[in-house]
């Protein structure tokens, strides 16, 4: 695979870093350094007592990112639901422990979905796997060798949204009574028979497979589960001031950060209290300008950004609740569905 066409271009790249509103002297964390364009721009605008603390569960992002030699940088292998145990790591003995920026791209790099070998895309054949740490977990042919109809079904349905579950559920669990399903050209054909194509249709330019591949890669990642577990780690481990930013590619995990960011900025006192708004209690996240969507000129240059989603919000002084911690620590990704 050549090294052009693995190439990697940062979504949102100024709009994430205007979000983040880098101080030179800060300390910010980026929890999925893909290629590292965010953290390349990162770095450039940090001072010599900046620094950044990269963290990626792809051993490749993590070799990458050893070719970056600058002292303000860090890189560590691990998925970004452990981005506390990182921090403390990296930050034990230095003051708080806080760090004024998380920045969190959710979305894949580009070699990861144009390597054949890595089994995350229907468009060439390649095994049948979509780990993004091929030294952890089952990968997708595994999983889907074992799966019962329903668990199949609920996975595509919930994770893909795909409104012919039912049908793809039925027409794997046929072919693979048939051969085992360990490529993802057999899986893609599967799909598209089973999805009528007068609906696929609906969709211009969106593959029958497109769902499915989503979902699996989804379940196989433990993808929500690890959104969920990283917002409350990234909002406790935010100085006041401190920003979170996060680039969602799809609904599913949009909703999500949606979500947690307006439960913890919202007033949780009586709206009809004889108070001043002065005076009242600050909740901990302030929701920090409107989502933002790649421009029609990013879109062009780079169609991958035609999906993403930034948010952003910004840490007061105020405690963080435990409810909604313990809400999407231990629910996972029920956290979006309620």
């Amino acid at each position: 695979m050549s090294a052009s066409r693995l190439a990697h271009r940062a979504v949102l790249l100024e709009e994430a870093m205007s979000a983040l509103a880098v101080r030179a002297d800060g300390t910010y964390v980026d929890c999925t350094f893909g290629r590292g364009g965010h953290s390349r721009a990162i770095l450039q605008r940090l001072g010599p007592a900046g620094r950044l603390i990269a963290l990626d569960r792809d051993p490749a992002a993590v070799e990458a990112a050893r070719a970056i030699s600058d002292p303000r940088f860090s890189i560590d292998h691990a998925p970004f639901s452990e981005l506390a145990r990182v921090l403390d790591a990296h930050l034990q003995g230095r003051g708080t422990g806080l760090v004024d920026g998380v920045l969190a791209d959710l979305g894949l790099s580009s070699p990861q979905i144009e390597d054949p070998a890595r089994g995350f895309s229907f468009r060439a054949d390649g095994p049948l796997d979509m780990r993004m740490d091929p030294t952890r977990g089952t990968g997708a042919a595994d999983w889907l060798a074992s799966a019962t109809e329903q668990q199949i079904r609920e996975a595509i349905a919930s994770y893909g949204e795909e409104r012919f579950a039912k049908q793809v559920a039925k027409a794997i669990v046929a072919a693979r009574a048939r051969e085992p399903l360990l490529r993802t050209e057999q899986l893609a054909a599967v799909v598209a028979a089973a999805v009528r194509k007068r609906e696929a249709r609906r969709e211009a330019g969106k593959d029958p497979a497109t769902r499915t591949f989503q979902a699996l890669r989804i379940l196989v990642n433990r993808e929500l589960e690890e959104i969920a577990l990283m917002l409350p780690q990234a909002t406790a481990r935010l100085a006041a001031g401190g920003r979170l930013v996060v680039i969602a590619f799809h609904s599913l995990e949009d909703r999500m950060v949606k979500r947690f960011l307006r439960a913890c900025a919202a007033d949780s006192l009586p709206a009809d209290l004889p108070i001043r708004a002065r005076d009242l209690p600050q909740p901990p996240l302030r929701i920090a300008g409107k989502a933002l969507r790649a421009s029609p000129a990013e879109v062009a240059a780079n169609p991958r950004a035609r999906s993403a989603t930034l948010r952003a919000a910004e840490r007061s002084t105020a405690a963080l609740d435990p409810a909604v911690l313990k809400r999407f620590s231990e629910h996972g990704p029920d956290a979006w569905r309620s």
